[in-house]
């Protein structure tokens, strides 16, 4: 496991790189990317981020003019905010065993780089980009700082989130003191809801079980519930955030379908509630107050097993405190 500094190091003695985000990536893979990627450029070096096929609009503007639409003999790849081999968009997948350094802030990560800096004490893993930046040398300018501060911002859930710590709001700090006027970005990604996002939750308000005296919310999600209701697949929002804000909600989840036959399971919680532990159980992981999962199993079936387990870990914190 590395330290910052041996990571700068080890970035620093190479040249040719190509960054590898997750799947359906969030603030934090992209802000990640494109921030390590302007900042090795700054140095001299050749570096990209791979194309990510299930970008989004909303920070696809981060990458512009940084992606590679696939990797060349002898680039170096780095995964950032991965936590597990399974978790790169389907493109990605036969490239990581290649994989040569993962930086990462998951606790529940799987090691599968030679090279690997990780800490979970990380509200976000652009906190560490920024920390290996820094080593690096590098004086952040506002390119930089608007990516690191999406991804900081995000992961943090806008700083409300109880992995936000000191240095986390030092990070924005710093990304403010660049120059960065971080009021358009909150407005952007934290106070602004599409027309499509508002029918997503008005459906999932209709579907949702609520179980355990209401402290628990299920959403099972059948795989054309966007095309019936008109949606983009990539739009819709986050909503198992959505169902864990619900007053009395301690954890929610939504248990989707899909066309492969994998169900898909995203799952949030309050503090003292433990969403990765509950995912663990569905070949997931993450983080306490926000995880996933998948199981190959028809979604109706993996939403009871997901209820109950859900419901079990909520009556043994309950219990417990």
């Amino acid at each position: 496991m590395m330290t910052r500094a041996e990571c700068a190091r080890w970035l620093a003695s190479r040249d040719g790189f190509l960054i590898l985000t997750h799947g359906r990536p969030d603030g934090d893979t992209v802000g990640c990317s494109a921030a390590l990627c302007l900042a090795l450029r700054k140095l001299g070096k050749s570096a990209f981020v791979l194309e990510n096929e299930e970008m989004i609009d909303k920070y696809a503007p981060l990458h512009e003019n940084l992606t590679q639409k696939e990797p060349k003999p002898g680039d170096i790849l780095v995964s950032v905010d991965v936590s597990a081999p399974h978790l790169l968009p389907p493109a990605a997948l036969p490239l990581a065993e290649k994989i040569q350094l993962r930086i990462d802030h998951h606790y529940t990560s799987t090691s599968f780089a030679p090279n690997e800096l990780v800490d979970s004490a990380a509200a976000a893993c652009t906190e560490i980009i920024y920390d290996v930046i820094c080593e690096l040398g590098v004086a952040l300018d506002e390119p930089i700082a608007r990516a690191l501060y999406t991804g900081t911002a995000t992961d943090s859930g806008c700083f409300r989130y109880s992995s936000t710590s000191a240095h986390t709001h030092l990070v924005a700090a710093a990304c403010m003191e660049a120059g960065l006027d971080a009021a358009p970005i909150n407005l952007k990604l934290f106070d602004t809801v599409s027309l499509n996002s508002l029918r997503m939750q008005a459906w999932a308000i209709e579907n949702t079980r609520f179980l355990l005296d209401g402290r628990v919310a299920l959403c099972p999600m059948p795989k054309d519930t966007k095309e019936k209701l008109g949606i983009p697949e990539e739009e819709g929002g986050n909503l198992s955030g959505f169902l864990r804000s619900i007053e009395g909600v301690c954890m929610a989840a939504t248990v989707r379908e899909t066309d492969e036959g994998v169900t898909m399971i995203s799952m949030r919680s309050l503090p003292g509630f433990d969403s990765s532990a509950v995912c663990a159980l569905f070949g997931g992981g993450g983080h306490k107050a926000a995880a996933g999962g998948h199981k190959e199993a028809p979604y109706l079936e993996v939403a009871d097993e997901v209820g109950r387990a859900m419901c079990a870990a909520v009556e043994q914190a309950w219990t417990a405190s």
